[in-house]
């Protein structure tokens, strides 16, 4: 069993990549996305959101399913949530670094990923 993380700035190529990976895909961006698909980004509920996708990636690994999480990751600390959740369920771990350059589908301002990427820790 494999939890996979792929980090990065919006624009990178985490969600074209993720989708490409064997396993059960989630990341935060999925909680604002209502049941036609449109996206609806609410900043009072981005830590909902992230506890929503480390719930969904939890009942997977239970079900011993591989998991891909593609969220931007920008400092350390944001993936510690799943390193301990690898841990419990005795999944590889793999940490993935994204850094193409294309067009943001949420419409992130260049502003905030520059940002962003000042906050940026290897």
């Amino acid at each position: 069993m494999k939890l996979t993380l792929i980090r990065g700035l919006p624009g990178s190529g985490k969600s074209t990549l993720a989708k490409t990976l064997p396993g059960k895909h989630f990341e935060a961006d999925m909680f604002f996305m209502d049941d036609n698909g449109d996206y609806h980004y609410d900043s009072d509920k981005i830590e909902q959101a992230h506890l929503w996708c480390q719930s969904e990636a939890e009942k997977a690994l239970a079900n011993g399913e591989d998991v891909v999480i593609a969220n931007t990751f920008v400092r350390l600390w944001e993936m510690k949530a799943y390193r301990t959740l690898a841990q419990r369920y005795r999944a590889q771990l793999e940490v993935i670094v994204c850094n193409g350059s294309y067009p943001n589908i949420h419409g992130v301002s260049d502003e905030v990923v520059d940002r962003m990427r000042r906050r940026w820790q290897d």
